[in-house]
């Protein structure tokens, strides 16, 4: 869809803003915000507002949409106060713009508060101070936030802001509100496609590793009563007796191994599901490798995540060869197709084994002691790497409707940022926009956008 431009520009002398509409007044940011300074309540009286709202960390200051009410953590009566429509400043960890706050609340000194000294449609100004050109514009007009330093008023004060009439911005937000949802339910729609993707894969992996492809074979009860049957030829065993040794890695000071240059050292962060993500895998030297034989990696080795997403398991390929391991499980190739036992180990069969034993409220793991324990069915190897292949190739196909959702969302996402930096900034007029009395043509876009994408 394509909107009108102005009649009318005027060329500006501002690096962010080339040209604004004949009717735009710009000003300096200081003078449509103040800094508010006002200190916040008592200590007994802020307990009581944290009970309210609820307390959010500085670091989740950047997640924020506007939703919660901003509060710091701490006690003191130094707070700065944030009233319902002002807009606060994350000072040691700028990015992604400035929040706007839909509550009254509190915030440490390390934000600084905004608060409107003229009439505005806070709606505008929240879309306009996390646009991409205005955030640019913020970001390289100061060092500090290269250097780590905390961005002051007078750095945000100078740096001029487009201002139409009240009546313009709330227009302006009216139609941003209306089209950012229209493309909100759009990725919305392609997120749900990709979990549900996830879902038809992992039914895909856990019926081939347990019931096997031949639909004819003869069968037998496996004793599970959630499982029902298994194939008749297949055996029942421990994880401990289909592995030569399972070991965990290196436990005691692992980062005392960690080098600048060397072989890679894997740790559980690493490891995703059938593959190790080598991107920003730390190293270790092949002298303190070798010196920890029992957790060296050799190619055809599982490794299973303990800590965070227990149970999640990649084959150690041959890029990693000879490296090392750390926290994570390390299951030894064996006699076994380790692309089957890797499928195995992912499937929903050994999930709901490690949900029985996993503990920890923060952060879920598992003990090696209950993971060798686990019990899979072996099928002969020739059989093993017939199912390895059917699951590589069913995945593929699965990955690449996955790839193309994820490719629709950042397109999604990209005209939803081009959308909103083409409104505030005046390159498009949508003062005589109003929603369509009919949307069943956006709904029907919205579902053949998903349909295109698994088709």
């Amino acid at each position: 869809m394509s909107f009108p431009k102005y009649p009318e520009y005027k060329h500006t002398s501002v690096n962010w803003l080339e040209a604004t509409p004949e009717s735009w007044n710009l000003l300096q940011g200081k003078r449509v915000f103040s800094q508010r300074k006002e200190r916040t309540f008592s200590e007994d009286q802020q307990l009581a507002a944290s009970q309210v709202y609820g307390v959010i960390p500085q670091k989740k200051m950047m997640e924020m949409t506007g939703n919660k009410v901003m509060l710091a953590l701490g006690g003191t009566n130094s707070f700065r106060r944030v009233a319902q429509d002002d807009f606060v400043i994350s000072l040691r960890s700028f990015e992604g713009g400035i929040e706007h706050s839909a509550y009254n609340g509190c915030v440490s000194p390390a934000y600084t508060v905004l608060a409107p000294n003229r009439t505005i449609h806070p709606w505008f100004y929240r879309y306009l101070l996390k646009s991409r050109p205005y955030v640019s514009a913020l970001q390289a007009s100061t060092d500090s936030l290269r250097d780590g330093k905390s961005i002051t008023f007078e750095q945000f004060g100078v740096i001029a802001l487009p201002y139409p009439s009240v009546s313009e911005q709330r227009q302006i937000a009216r139609f941003l509100d209306h089209e950012t949802a229209k493309i909100d339910t759009l990725i919305h729609e392609q997120k749900r496609l990709i979990e549900l993707l996830k879902e038809k894969r992992q039914a895909v992996i856990s019926h081939a590793v347990t019931k096997g492809l031949d639909p004819d074979v003869p069968m037998k009860d496996s004793g599970v009563e959630w499982l029902g049957e298994v194939p008749a030829h297949w055996t029942k065993k421990r994880l401990k007796n289909v592995s030569p040794f399972i070991a965990v890695g290196i436990v005691v000071n692992p980062s005392s191994y960690v080098a600048e240059d060397g072989l890679p050292f894997i740790y559980g962060g690493e490891v995703k599901e059938g593959y190790i993500d080598l991107s920003k895998t730390r190293k270790i030297s092949a002298l303190d490798s070798k010196k920890n034989k029992k957790t060296l990696l050799e190619t055809g080795d599982l490794v299973t995540m303990r800590v965070g997403y227990p149970g999640v398991t990649a084959i150690v390929p041959p890029s990693c060869e000879g490296g090392n391991c750390a926290s994570v499980m390390l299951v030894k190739r064996g006699d076994f197709d380790s692309r089957w036992l890797c499928a195995v180990m992912n499937s929903r069969l050994i999930r709901q084994q490690v949900e029985v034993v996993q503990y920890g409220a923060a952060q879920k793991q598992f003990n090696i002691a209950d993971a060798v324990e686990f019990w899979l069915l072996e099928p002969p190897q020739t059989e093993q790497a017939v199912i390895a292949d059917f699951i590589a190739a069913k995945s593929a196909g699965f990955d690449q409707l996955m790839d193309k959702a994820s490719q629709s969302m950042g397109l999604l996402a990209e005209r939803r940022s081009a959308l909103i930096s083409a409104a505030v900034t005046g390159k498009i007029d949508v003062r005589d926009w109003q929603p369509p009395v009919d949307e069943r043509a956006f709904n029907e876009e919205a579902k053949q956008a998903g349909m295109e994408t698994t088709a």
